[in-house]
């Protein structure tokens, strides 16, 4: 697969800050509307507390409401082999096929497997389960809903495009979340991202740091929301557009 790739150091930098920083730098690019490219109410962050998750989409299908031919996780080991197609950690992504959601599509035996393996998280459009373990790993998951078993599971493909949360997700998509959600982020302006979201918040501080003085006026007010709007709208301007 010929995915592009992020350096390290890019990576690192986008650890660093939240998802909503995120899209609003990819906003600055106007490469897609602004209501697309993340996912919905949908999909929710099991462990909020847990920082920012970024990695490659290594993507599959996943049922759980019949009993199928083959082993349960047959697909696990392809699971794990395309992570190697990525320099840096990948992100399981499952789209549960059920409606409605039968059963859990993971729990902690798969998700410390996915760890161990080097993966950065998980996300499915279905159900979670043991989350108490999961945590306990240090492992961020994004789900759903919650069910406490996990019926007659069985990922059916894998590294396959898939629906979740309301977007298309093709196998190797850059993913950045956090307790505020989940987006992509479009290979071909990710570095810039990852060194834009510094400035950005340096942008956005101008106006909270006059928010957190004394003396406030509506005329202050004004002047800080010029002064930031103006900052952001520089940063808008050194981007290449697309």
């Amino acid at each position: 697969m010929n995915t592009p790739q992020l350096s390290l150091k890019d990576y690192e930098l986008l650890k660093q800050h939240d998802t909503p920083t995120v899209c609003n730098v990819i906003e600055l690019f106007d490469i897609r509307p602004r209501n697309a490219g993340f996912m919905d109410d949908r999909i929710k962050a099991c462990f909020p507390e847990m920082g920012p998750m970024v990695g490659y989409a290594s993507t599959a299908t996943f049922r759980s409401a019949a009993p199928a031919s083959g082993e349960a996780y047959g697909n696990l080991e392809k699971q794990v082999v395309s992570f190697e197609e990525y320099s840096l950690p990948a992100v399981v992504v499952f789209q549960d096929l059920d409606e409605p959601v039968a059963a859990a599509t993971f729990g902690e035996m798969m998700c410390t497997t996915y760890k161990r393996f080097g993966a950065a998280g998980l996300i499915t459009s279905g159900a979670g389960r043991d989350l108490d373990q999961v945590r306990a790993i240090g492992f961020p998951a994004f789900t759903s809903s919650t069910i406490c078993a996990h019926g007659y599971c069985h990922m059916p493909a894998v590294q396959v495009p898939v629906e979740v949360g309301g977007i298309a997700i093709n196998p190797g998509e850059l993913l950045h979340g956090d307790c505020n959600g989940v987006t992509t982020i479009p290979h071909e302006i990710a570095s810039e991202v990852a060194s834009l979201c510094g400035p950005y918040m340096d942008a956005e501080a101008i106006l909270l740091d006059y928010l957190k003085g004394y003396n406030l006026t509506p005329q202050g007010l004004a002047a800080a929301q010029n002064e930031c709007k103006a900052a952001i709208d520089k940063l808008g301007q050194q981007v290449v557009p697309r």
